[in-house]
């Protein structure tokens, strides 16, 4: 759902705006981070994403301990323990009070509401680097959640030439997807788990719906003139997705159902630089503590991959790779040198 100024314009709630990644599509891109999400994955890098209405977050080398925020706080939300300022969820609003009158800068607001013709113009900085190559993600959280505002977003970039690239998990109504995929000309598609059991021990949710927008989206870019991209990732996350009866049979529906439609299927190996995301958000994370994927498994999961039935020259994988202890590395693969986070 979005919502209206008093003058008509959608509004969306964008988390961030991310300017020269080379991580969400194709060439350079600018990705716009929308809030909200429905999955809840153990293992999310983008915890500040999850909740739709605006949060509040401690950054504790910022603070110079005045609390000011404290008594600013027109709900109370905000208390001092322990040497630190710790955020009451159920009370707090996400108004920005204290983050507006926070001298050091120590408290952020994550999520702010714009509008699409404001988030066009700023958007639009950037063309210098996208003219040739690149354009505009927007991902999440999950974008798809704020349908119309990405609709009329993504109309606007094609209206001036731009490459536009959704990231979605496909956890939405089927009418969001319809509003977006037409002025969509890259889909990435995550899928994270082939078991719905098991993805719903993992996420929260099973992955019918999942699996079938992901055949709604399949056939409307088989059938689209001219042709759109559809590319799937797949997180590999240290004892939950990273097994071989995953990968194939991820594999084996692609190859039975999108056979010719998917164009890149990427194995995205795990990373743990999101700490620090959790701590400020005073939360704890399940994987605070995991290491790293071994160059050998991705390489194994990699084989299992291309054995599964797909085109085996779709199959990537990316990422960080522990090498040995102490080192880490990023894939050799000689179709691709690129690095991505877990989706």
């Amino acid at each position: 759902m979005n919502r209206s100024h008093n003058n008509g314009s959608i509004v969306g709630t964008i988390l961030e705006i991310q300017r020269m990644s080379t991580e969400d599509g194709p060439g350079l891109r600018t990705t716009v981070f929308f809030k909200g999400c429905g999955l809840r994955c153990a293992w999310c890098h983008n915890p500040e994403s999850l909740e739709r209405k605006p949060q509040v977050q401690w950054i504790e080398t910022k603070c110079i301990f005045c609390k000011m925020c404290l008594e600013a706080c027109p709900q109370g939300a905000l208390l001092f323990s322990n040497e630190q300022i710790v955020r009451d969820r159920d009370r707090c609003e996400g108004c920005g009070t204290c983050a507006n009158i926070c001298p050091s800068t120590a408290l952020e607001l994550l999520g702010k509401s714009w509008t699409v013709e404001r988030l066009v113009s700023e958007v639009m900085k950037d063309a210098s680097y996208f003219k040739n190559s690149g354009g505009i993600t927007a991902s999440g959280g999950e974008a798809a959640l704020q349908a119309q505002f990405v609709s009329e977003f993504f109309k606007e970039l094609k209206r001036l030439g731009v490459h536009t690239a959704l990231d979605t998990s496909g956890l939405c109504p089927r009418e969001s997807l319809e509003k977006i995929l037409s002025f969509t000309d890259l889909v990435l598609y995550d899928i994270k788990e082939i078991d719905p059991i098991k993805h719903r021990e993992f996420t929260g949710t099973g992955n019918e719906l999942i699996l079938e927008n992901l055949l709604y989206t399949g056939d409307f870019v088989r059938d689209r003139i001219p042709r759109r991209d559809l590319w799937i990732r797949t997180p590999v996350i240290p004892g939950a997705t990273d097994r071989e009866d995953n990968i194939a049979g991820i594999g084996a529906f692609i190859a039975a159902h999108l056979n010719g439609v998917v164009t890149r299927w990427e194995l995205c190996a795990f990373n743990n630089l999101c700490r620090d995301k959790y701590r400020r958000l005073g939360t704890e994370w399940q994987y605070g503590t995991a290491g790293l994927m071994k160059l050998e498994e991705m390489e194994e999961l990699a084989a299992a991959a291309r054995a599964s039935g797909v085109n085996p020259d779709i199959v990537r994988w990316s990422g960080a790779t522990e090498l040995e202890e102490g080192n880490t590395d990023t894939e050799t693969d000689t179709v691709l040198k690129k690095r991505t986070p877990s989706c």
